[in-house]
């Protein structure tokens, strides 16, 4: 089994609904994510799949969706405050937890066929939170 994996940095603010800690308030991060690839056969370039690529279609998202976004859920009653003066929202069907943003980015992954088996998410140097999946073959 071959794995490559590539890491991807981001600023990102949110806050968590109905958490009794500091994290109730609005605040931001320095995330850093891996994405990780695997599979059992190499391309005929001896590949998973390319770093370019990688970046492209990964950072990509993450620059036009997560970079600079405050994540809330969508229940929070900042979403249309903060959406009618203009601010750069995604509204999430679930609290924007450092494992619900591990999921959400696996899931962007499966969804461009890529062949995930894991995301780790860092939200500060030293708290984390991976979540891992079954790989697509490739």
């Amino acid at each position: 089994m071959f794995q490559v994996t590539r890491e991807f940095e981001f600023c990102f603010g949110h806050r968590l609904m109905d958490y009794d800690g500091k994290c109730r308030n609005l605040h931001g991060h320095n995330g850093k994510v891996c994405v990780t690839l695997t599979g059992d056969q190499l391309n005929k370039l001896g590949m998973i799949v390319d770093f370019v690529d990688m970046k492209r279609i990964i950072a990509g998202w993450i620059d036009a969706t997560l970079d600079h976004t405050l994540l809330l859920h969508q229940a929070d009653p900042l979403v249309k405050t903060l959406q009618a003066v203009g601010e750069k929202v995604l509204p999430l069907e679930v609290n924007p937890t450092t494992e619900n943003m591990a999921k959400l980015i696996y899931d962007f992954c499966v969804s461009k066929s890529l062949p995930v088996s894991e995301v780790t998410m860092w939200e500060t140097g030293y708290s984390y939170a991976t979540y891992r999946g079954e790989a697509v073959s490739g």
